[in-house]
């Protein structure tokens, strides 16, 4: 009796070992592109719609145009997926009776160790030593099968190519350590700013120190999140990208729940300033691809992906797609979610925050200099120049009437502001930045 078990035990550890296709051990498969010139080695995940998934032996995401593949490959890429579906489908209606295989084959180890440590310890110690094996095997194999349903690792970011794309701007510094790639700047783009907002809390950007202990961080090892969060009910404080030239990009909705961009709220760039004259775009600035290049990401999202322009391939819920290199990258639309619809890869989110109104953690703060002001009705701010370093000029009409701001600062941090009405008189004050 004893034998039988043990050997009914072994059937089920060799059964499970090759339950799939290439175990989870190397890619047991070589495919053939149409090019004929190209062969991987891989093993088929899935296929969603036209694209196909597969893994390599560093449990990387490949991905392909089912086009890519010579006519045979592509059979069985249908095939394949067919047989999948239908198994799906079969265990969806099944699911009552499913076992967690993880689980299992813990329980079965442990069981088998309790059984060998109380029967045969003591009186038959060849019989102890081989249940113990056994129950370290069945646990072993517990572990690496609850290990492999997230074992997919994602390429990591490339330092060169990031400073690449941030090294465009003048005004960006950048820098590393092993975890994160840091972006450094002040806050004002060198681009013209806040012209076309008609809906204006009477904000206009200063300058904000984003840089040492408060510059930006982008992971270097993006990793793939279980359940990606929804920019629709998560992230309406604080950015959740940051832009080539070092400015943050916030959620297209604002803190009131309302598309920033159909109220009014955002300059012809995109951006407006928060209660903190802190200047940010709502919208995928798609200008900066006439500085970085067309085919470069204008951004990269705080969970380590890279935003880019819009294209004419399949996106998927997230406004993003994976590639062929084992990244994937967001991309940007016209409408609404506009970026990001859903954070794809994993985020901290700073627990002194609830959703909606949650940040990402690390997330640079802003410090204002003056009391945040309210909306200005009827205001629409029709010009806005820069007159010197660090000077400013600020026009804005209400009906036909037409005000001006004047404001700066200067190396010592007091910031001036001249307030001047439509009839020549003005007011001014000044703040010290603490």
């Amino acid at each position: 009796m004893k034998k039988l078990i043990f050997l009914l035990l072994l059937q089920l550890v060799g059964l499970q070992g090759f339950a799939h296709e290439g175990g989870h051990g190397a890619p047991t498969k070589v495919w053939e592109l149409a090019n004929g010139n190209t062969t991987i080695t891989a093993d088929f995940i899935k296929k969603v719609g036209e694209i196909v998934y597969l893994t390599n032996e560093n449990h990387e995401i490949l991905v392909y145009d089912i086009t890519d593949f010579k006519a045979e490959e592509q059979h069985y890429i249908l095939d394949k997926s067919k047989w999948i579906n239908q198994k799906n489908s079969v265990q969806e209606k099944q699911s009552f009776f499913r076992l967690n295989t993880t689980a299992l084959f813990i329980f079965l180890g442990i069981l088998v160790l309790l059984f060998s440590a109380y029967r045969f310890k003591k009186k038959a110690k060849g019989f102890f030593w081989a249940y113990s094996l056994l129950a370290l095997l069945l646990i072993t194999i517990g572990c690496k099968t609850k290990t492999a349903t997230n074992s997919f690792k994602m390429a990591a970011n490339n330092v060169s190519f990031l400073e690449s794309i941030f090294g465009v701007f003048d005004k960006v510094n950048t820098r590393h350590d092993a975890e994160y790639f840091y972006i450094e700047s002040d806050g004002i783009p060198e681009h013209e700013m806040m012209t076309g907002i008609t809906s204006w809390q009477q904000q206009v950007p200063i300058n904000h120190d984003y840089t040492g202990a408060n510059a930006w961080a982008i992971p270097l090892q993006p990793e793939l999140a279980e359940n990606p969060l929804s920019t629709k009910d998560n992230f309406m404080k604080g950015a959740i990208a940051i832009a080539a030239n070092g400015i943050p990009i916030f959620n297209p909705l604002n803190n009131r729940g309302e598309d920033a961009n159909v109220i009014g709220e955002l300059d012809k760039w995109g951006g407006h300033c928060g209660r903190a004259d802190d200047y940010h775009y709502h919208l995928p600035p798609i200008h900066l691809q006439s500085k970085v290049g067309a085919t470069q990401p204008i951004a990269y999202a705080l969970d380590g992906f890279p935003v880019y322009g819009e294209t004419k391939q399949q996106l998927d819920e997230n406004l993003g797609r994976f590639t062929s290199d084992s990244t994937y990258q967001y991309h940007a639309v016209q409408e609404y979610p506009y970026l990001i619809a859903a954070m794809k890869g994993k985020v901290t989110l700073n627990p002194r925050t609830q959703a909606p109104e949650n940040e990402i953690m690390p997330q640079a703060k802003t410090k204002g200099v003056r009391p945040d002001l309210r909306p200005l009705r009827g205001a629409e701010i029709i010009g806005f120049k820069n007159t010197a370093p660090n000077k400013y000029r600020l026009t804005y009409k209400i009906d036909t009437l037409t005000h001006i701001i004047n404001y700066g600062w200067d190396a010592n941090g007091y910031y001036d502001y001249e307030f001047v009405n439509p009839d020549g008189t003005s007011t001014k004050s000044r703040y010290e930045r603490k």
